[in-house]
């Protein structure tokens, strides 16, 4: 596997406006603060899980978003004015135990409780950060007036409060027969696999099993619309207007815009759509947010306490988008670029990519593809608004807002084709991502250009995660007790 990844750190960027209250001159700073390492355990189990179950990003959102709840809520308590979003009925701590210490120890046994818990295959990792940090992991104490005992009533706050919200994690919604995950809202596609019924509604399609044979897998989560938010009033509080529909002059354009843009893809296309669709240790949207998060860390030598605030408000951001976004997937029920080709473009010639052994070619319309591997061809689930550009333009804005400045300033040197053609393989490139929001828009557009979306999609998703942003940064300026500062 060629694949190359290479973050610079940028020197002299705008700082966040956000007073900081130092602690000690030696606080360790960016990849040395303990809430750092934790994020990075993080990351390191949300590849696992993806290598295990297959991406599964609303699933994985929800656990990041969680852990680092938990985390916030463990360090709410030794500080001044935040206040904790479930850790009920435990008392801020006295100033004099405010201490860099305390905290340390609280967030890390909240961040292993709530790890635990979401990534239960990987205990052995958490156990062992635990020790290395030179704590316990057999410690259960509940004692409030702990440390310990603080953070593992946050773990545990937030495990009991999130039983029965919807995601049934647990496989204990009524019809669920003990399934986890299972899908208890009934949802069928209107049309299957061999037979499209209504050109309008969301189709799934046959990948390749990797043995010779092909499958179609069903639609992912179809009921996450109906899991409880973290910080939002509800899945459809910002819900966007419906798609073009077929017969509309927008779809016909915006389809004929797809083709386009997949017949002319330039060796730096073909590297974003692959860097934003996440390949190998694939960590799902919310995870590759939460890394460009400790790339800001890093910048911006962030201490603990700006860490748990920052992952905390990203990862709520990115949780809570991916439930406003199914709520518009599975209430539209739209279909994907995949069918849509087909129609619009039936027996006709155009330039298109043929697959891995083929690469560039020309083919009639109904033989059109994605850019993608033939085990991963499309998303399994409705396509109307792109998961991608809503989760993505959402945390670039909540970046935006934490740090108080759109300057971004990262890139990546990556090899065009490493996940899609590795025998066709082209020279490196380098991404540059300015700004959080240009980057925010790359991720969209790279949904269009790799096939998956419309501009549809990736407009009003973007639009529709920057409106989920802006209302948890409300939240979120609560929750730290600074909400005079509210946008």
């Amino acid at each position: 596997m060629v694949f190359l990844c290479l973050f610079s750190h940028c020197k002299n960027t705008p700082k966040k406006t956000e007073t900081v209250n130092i602690e000690v001159e030696n606080e360790p700073k960016g990849e040395n603060n303990v809430a750092y390492q934790w994020a990075y355990v993080a990351l390191e189990a949300t590849a696992n899980d993806t290598d295990m179950f297959k991406p599964r990003p609303t699933i994985t959102s929800r656990f990041l978003g969680l852990i680092f709840t938990s985390m916030f809520d463990a360090w709410s308590r030794y500080d001044d004015k935040a206040i904790p979003v479930y850790l009920k009925n435990v008392d801020r701590c006295p100033t004099n135990k405010q201490t860099l210490k305390n905290k340390e120890i609280a967030i890390s046994y909240a961040a292993y409780g709530a790890l635990k818990e979401y990534y239960f295959s990987d205990s052995l990792m958490f156990s062992n950060k635990m020790k290395a940090l030179g704590l316990d992991p057999n410690n259960t104490s509940l004692d409030p007036q702990t440390p310990e005992g603080i953070g593992n009533l946050a773990a545990k706050m937030v495990i009991e409060s999130r039983k029965n919200d919807g995601s049934n994690q647990y496989g204990a919604v009524e019809g669920s027969n003990g399934k986890p995950y299972f899908d208890y809202t009934g949802y069928r596609p209107v049309n299957d696999p061999d037979t499209n019924v209504d050109i309008n509604k969301w189709q799934p399609k046959y990948f390749s099993d990797g043995k010779g044979g092909r499958f179609a897998p069903g639609c992912l989560t179809p009921y996450w619309q109906k899991v409880k938010p973290l910080l939002l009033k509800s899945s459809d509080q910002f819900r966007p207007g419906p798609p073009p529909l077929v017969g509309s002059e927008q779809l016909e354009e915006e389809i004929a815009e797809v083709v386009e843009l997949q017949a002319n893809l330039t060796p730096e296309n073909k590297a974003l759509v692959e860097f934003m669709r996440d390949g190998p240790k694939s960590v799902q949207q919310a995870g590759h947010w939460l890394k460009f998060a400790q790339d800001v860390s890093r910048r911006d030598k962030n201490t603990l306490d700006d860490d748990v605030k920052m992952y905390f408000l990203v990862e709520s951001v990115a949780m809570d988008a991916f439930i406003a976004c199914w709520d518009s997937k599975m209430f539209y029920d739209f279909a994907r670029p995949y069918a849509l080709v087909h129609k619009y473009f039936e027996d006709k010639d155009i330039k298109a990519w043929g697959g891995p052994e083929v690469g560039m070619t020309t083919l009639k319309g109904q033989f059109w593809r994605p850019y993608s591997p033939d085990v991963f061809l499309c998303p399994p689930f409705p396509s109307y608004v792109s998961g991608h550009s809503t989760i993505s333009g959402g945390c670039a804005e909540a970046l935006k807002l934490f740090t108080g400045n759109d300057f971004f300033g990262e890139e990546v040197t990556l090899i065009p084709g490493a996940l899609t053609e590795p025998d066709n393989l082209e020279d490196p490139v380098v991404l540059k991502f300015p700004t959080f929001t240009e980057t925010g828009e790359m991720a969209g557009i790279s949904r269009v250009m790799g096939g998956y979306h419309i501009q549809a999609d990736n407009i009003e998703g973007l639009e529709l995660g920057r409106k989920v942003a802006r209302y948890n940064y409300k939240k979120y300026l609560n929750l730290i007790g600074n909400d005079a500062n509210a946008q």
